[in-house]
């Protein structure tokens, strides 16, 4: 109660029960993607996922406005995610007109790297400047059976032109054991030898047709045990702006070095600091990845809602917002599919 008046009387400050500050938000700009990795986007006859239509998306306009509405209320940072966000039409038009967006201070990018070749200029002059590049293997062979595409090479290509022009550039690897666990090290000594944060991600049982299972999961304690084969790693002082990943520098036994983030949501998750909310790709508001409570945002803007009336459903959002996921308790218990909830 008290906390609601405090939100009514303060709209600038976005401030949920467990006095968190809500100042990102994350966007799926659409569900489809031109890779089916195994455990995000299955392919069987069974589980075939059933894409938005195009009209079921929310359009660049009313996308346009919700973003200017929170940045109105106080949130400052965005990242555009998917599926795969640069196979939309007209992202790139879209991204400039959020980068004229005044209090708005920062647009990051997800990508699965297969487009980035040739959007890379294009992002980087409409002023983008962190990418985070989902990579789960560097063996071509491999990467054909995660992601079901011959790719790699052009996904690599991509992230080289990204270095190139100047990005921040952060590589995803979800870690699953049997699968890329032997890459490991070799991905720790890509972020010595590259300018390249490497963040290894917990496998999360996300969907209601996830390929996870107990025995492909592997635990950040486990992953820098195995890192630390390569050189000594030391936790950096946390940052606001790190998101979810606790960061370590590494130090090569040549004294070369490098950074690497574990994000580690079913071990040491990060629900305490949790500072975002979720727009879908279906036009819903998600207070948390890891758990299924949505509201129906689209059905407002489509049924000629005011601002006022937006703010109020974002606020309660923000006033929903769970304490944590219980993942160590339910591991069904976040049913949403990967692709539309955003990456």
């Amino acid at each position: 109660m008290n906390n609601s008046k405090q939100i009514a009387e303060n709209p600038g400050e976005l401030v949920d029960m467990f006095s968190r500050t809500i100042s990102y938000l994350r966007l799926s700009l659409t569900d489809r993607c031109n890779l089916r990795c195994v455990y995000c986007m299955p392919e069987d006859d069974e589980h075939k996922l059933q894409l938005l239509q195009h009209e079921e998306l929310l359009s660049f306009e009313e996308l346009l406005r919700i973003v200017k509405l929170v940045v109105g209320m106080g949130m400052n940072k965005l990242r555009l995610t998917g599926g795969e966000p640069l196979v939309r039409r007209g992202v790139m038009d879209f991204i400039r007109s959020l980068a004229d967006i005044e209090g708005l201070d920062e647009i990051r990018l997800t990508t699965n790297g297969v487009l980035l070749h040739e959007k890379a200029e294009g992002l980087y002059d409409a002023g983008i400047r962190k990418l985070n590049i989902s990579l789960d293997t560097m063996k071509p062979e491999r990467f054909k059976k995660i992601t079901g595409s011959d790719l790699f090479d052009q996904v690599w290509q991509g992230i080289e032109t990204a270095g190139r022009l100047g990005f921040d550039v952060k590589i995803n690897v979800v870690a699953m054991k049997g699968v890329n666990d032997d890459e490991f090290v070799d991905f720790a000594r890509l972020a010595v030898e590259k300018p390249y944060q490497v963040r290894f991600i917990e496998f999360m049982p996300v969907g209601d047709h996830s390929t996870w299972n107990e025995a492909s999961y592997i635990s950040s304690t486990d992953l820098k045990k195995r890192i630390g084969r390569l050189g000594k790693l030391e936790q950096l002082p946390g940052c606001r702006m790190d998101g979810p990943a606790r960061v370590y520098s590494i130090t090569a036994d040549d004294g070369s070095k490098g950074k690497i983030g574990f994000i580690s949501p079913i071990s040491h998750h990060f629900c305490d600091t949790c500072n975002r909310l979720r727009l879908t790709s279906a036009g819903r508001l998600r207070a948390c990845l890891l758990h299924d409570r949505e509201a129906d945002l689209k059905m407002l803007l489509r049924g000629g809602a005011g601002d006022d009336e937006i703010r109020a459903l974002i606020r309660q959002t923000i006033l929903d917002k769970p304490k944590g996921h219980t993942l160590a308790e339910d591991q069904l218990k976040c049913s949403g599919q990967m692709s539309r909830i955003g990456g």
